[in-house]
């Protein structure tokens, strides 16, 4: 169940536009498409543009996303310290909760 040249063709030209239309389209990224199936190339200093790439070519209509887009150390230490900030948070709202309760 492949697809034409031509329809890789058309779903590249759709992704690209959509690229286009997106602030992931400023990190340079790269597709291409081969029997319905979106390849992706290039690097990122966010790391969630990376999977916001899946999803633009999914919604596109590829059967099958390969994303190689490569996220930058600085990228990947900023979402290791959101995280663990955001758990902090979160467990510090839980225990004021409980001691304003009567």
């Amino acid at each position: 169940m492949g697809t034409t040249a031509q329809q890789d063709k058309a779903l590249e030209a759709v992704i690209r536009a959509k690229l286009a239309r997106s602030k992931i389209g400023l990190d340079g990224f790269k597709v291409r498409v081969q029997g319905g199936v979106a390849f992706w190339e290039g690097q990122t200093s966010v790391a969630q543009h990376k999977g916001a790439a899946t999803r633009m070519a999914r919604t596109a209509g590829a059967r099958q996303v390969v994303n190689n887009i490569k996220i930058s150390d600085a990228a990947r230490q900023q979402a290791a310290a959101n995280l663990t900030e955001g758990r902090r948070r979160a467990q510090v709202k839980r225990g004021d909760e409980r001691s304003e309760a009567p």
